[in-house]
């Protein structure tokens, strides 16, 4: 079917042919006849990316009186980035009708511009709850004629908490009206608008319901927590020519992914609601013409982003909301094309995927993180198909030919073709050809033959997990991509190196290398989690005076014991009834029943917080502090592996 055969008007049907639409697609055919030129409500169920602007920007247009300068047709998104196409889309689709004002308006613009651009005559408002509450606040705009309202992505607007702004806007509407509404998924607050502002609603789905759409493939890779960010590395090189979206559940996890990864040399960059408006437009242009490579986002931030061509969907962390799972997927395998939805979980979080798999009637391909090999594999043979594909600019290379010859007339075909190749090649095979196995074995245990360490420094020492990195890579002579999953505790430090390279860190105990005046330990740590969700501490009752500790092994989650108490899931940290840290009367914490204790005894501070409590007791929540220096000065004072430490803090 054609949009001539949908039965377009015929200055609509000029701008779409000119826009290159050659055939509708499926909730476009479903939809428009219905619309357009007939009283009706309407629930259109339809994966973003299918085509439900025109679904519904095509009929509405047709309602329009155009001499009129009243609102007659409302158009509600979840966010300005969809409110902005939704209106570009508008205005091109009525590119040979005269006399059409669109307004969009949506918070993080200048609110007066958009209050005189609807006093000026707009018939079709394209608005975001929130900004569009305030103008009816403040009266600066008139509803009493809208004829029309379309609800673009429902489910997306009431998972971000716009319930009750839109139970207010719609009650300032006419009843009269018609009600279209557009969403991915129909939970029960979508049902709930449907029966309470719709009258028999025409109901239209494309693909089952509450389904993902079928040209996704969806693909999980069971890694350790620790293992996340190598895994995305390593996905990400493992798709060279991937255009894709990364979903991060909030917004400093958002940037720290994305920093990782502009500091690893990836074209990427953070979407989240921190950033201004002018940062969001700036990014979202970066990445609308493919100048980025990754997009590392939130769920809010995302939404309404219509971007073609997404070739990937990475969940580096699952969405808390199953439901979401969809909206994510739907960034990609858009416009009838193919595309992959990638989540990258820990053992716990298998069960989650399952959940998914329920809702949307669809299921996941188990797949192991590409090892080295792979990776090197898979970027030569690309790089062997952009050299066979590139474009040939013979002109503009003619002068340069007769050097180029002559520099390398002493090399046969295949010695260039080797040393072409190897340019590139080298790079990768360099940093993997002893790369670890992430992925999780049967035992929950990772595949990779490593080991891990113990060290007795940590952040009390001023080491982060790039500086300690850093260090040891310096002290041992080693390559510092041999030195990975490092954590970095207080006091101490744990991080892992091929087996290969256990004899020189064990070596460096004979050297007795210093640092701030003590001597450095390397211990072959007995922790390595067997249990797969992370690590299980036993500390026996208490710390040796050298600074080593022994560590049992399993659990699920980190699981700490310390003189008592333990949890096979998440973390829990039971110190014989809690946690009590001495530094010669310091800081004492007590955790007794939860959280954090504080109790601020034999001094005060002037100025700052002070949090008194009784120190008897013990069975509150929140941190339980000990002062003994006055006006906000503390000591710590005490011996750790023979070696005093303090710190002062003044106010």
């Amino acid at each position: 079917m054609t949009f001539q055969e949908l039965g377009l008007e015929p200055m609509l049907l000029k701008a779409v042919t000119e826009m290159g639409f050659e055939n509708p697609t499926p909730i476009q055919e479903q939809t428009i006849p219905q619309l357009q030129g007939k009283s009706t409500d309407m629930v259109a169920l339809a994966q973003t990316g299918t085509g439900k602007t025109a679904a519904f920007g095509l009929p509405l247009l047709t309602k329009l009186d155009l001499n009129s300068r009243f609102t007659q047709s409302l158009i509600l998104a979840p966010t300005r980035e969809l409110c902005v196409q939704i209106s570009k889309d508008l205005i091109n689709y009525s590119k040979f009708l005269n006399g059409l004002r669109v307004t969009a308006v949506y918070g993080g613009a200048p609110i007066m511009g958009q209050i005189r651009d609807i006093k000026a005559g707009s018939q079709v408002v394209v608005a975001t709850p929130g900004r569009l509450i305030d103008l009816i606040e403040r009266k600066a705009i008139d509803l009493s004629h809208v004829d029309v309202v379309v609800l673009d992505e429902a489910d997306e607007m009431l998972n971000m908490g716009f319930k009750d702004d839109l139970d207010q806007i719609l009650s300032n509407t006419p009843p009269t009206k018609n009600t279209w509404l557009f969403s991915a998924t129909m939970p029960r607050e979508v049902e709930r608008i449907a029966s309470k502002y719709m009258e028999s609603p025409l109901e239209i789905s494309v693909g089952k319901k509450n389904s993902g759409n079928e040209n996704i493939q969806h693909i999980y890779y069971t890694v350790n927590q620790r293992d996340r960010y190598a895994a995305l590395k390593r996905i990400a090189d493992f798709y060279p020519d991937i255009f894709g979206i990364v979903f991060c559940r909030t917004k400093a996890e958002t940037q720290d992914v994305a920093d990782q990864l502009i500091k690893d040399g990836y074209n990427a960059d953070a979407l989240h609601g921190d950033l201004s408006q002018a940062q969001r437009d700036l990014v979202m242009k970066r990445f609308r013409s493919h100048t980025l490579q990754m997009l590392v986002a939130t769920d809010v931030a995302a939404r309404g982003i219509d971007v073609n061509n997404v070739t990937h969907v990475i969940n580096y962390n699952l969405p808390e909301e199953a439901e979401n799972y969809t909206h994510r997927s739907g960034r990609t395998g858009r416009a009838g094309k193919t595309g992959i939805a990638i989540a990258i979980v820990t053992p716990r979080e298998v069960n989650k995927i399952r959940d998914i798999e329920r809702i949307i009637q669809n299921t996941f391909t188990k797949a192991d993180v590409p090892d080295g090999v792979a990776v090197c594999e898979k970027q030569l043979f690309n790089l062997v198909h952009k050299l066979h594909t590139v474009e040939v600019k013979d002109e503009e290379i003619e002068n340069y030919l007769p050097k180029i010859y002559e520099e390398l007339k002493d090399l046969s075909k295949e010695e260039l073709i080797k040393r072409f190749i190897s340019e590139e090649f080298n790079r990768f095979y360099a940093y993997y050809q002893n790369s670890q196995d992430l992925n999780i074995g049967n035992d929950g245990g990772s595949n990779g033959k490593t080991t891990r360490f113990f060290i007795n420094m940590g952040q009390l020492d001023g080491f982060n997990r790039n500086s300690i990195k850093d260090f040891l890579a310096e002290v041992s002579s080693l390559n510092p991509r041999l030195i990975f999953n490092v954590d970095v505790k207080n006091s101490f430090s744990f991080f892992e190196t091929e087996n290969k390279c256990v004899d020189e860190f064990l070596a460096l105990n004979k050297k007795g290398i210093e640092f701030n005046a003590r001597v450095i330990s390397f211990e072959v740590s007995k922790a390595k989690p067997s249990g797969g969700y992370g690590e299980k501490r036993s500390y026996g009752g208490g710390s040796r005076e050298d600074g080593r500790r022994s560590y049992g092994g399993g659990g699920g989650g980190e699981r700490r014991s310390y003189g008592g108490g333990s949890r096979e899931g998440g973390e829990r940290k039971s110190y014989g009834g809690g946690e009590r840290k001495s530094y010669g009367g310091g800081e004492s914490r007590s955790y007794s029943g939860g959280g954090e204790r504080r109790s601020s005894f034999g001094g005060s501070r002037e100025g700052g917080e002070r949090k008194p409590f009784n120190r008897e007791g013990g069975n509150g929540s929140g941190e339980r502090r000990s002062f003994d220096k006055p006006a906000g000065e503390r000591s710590f004072s005490g011996n750790r592996e023979g070696a005093e430490r303090r710190k002062r803090f003044t106010k």
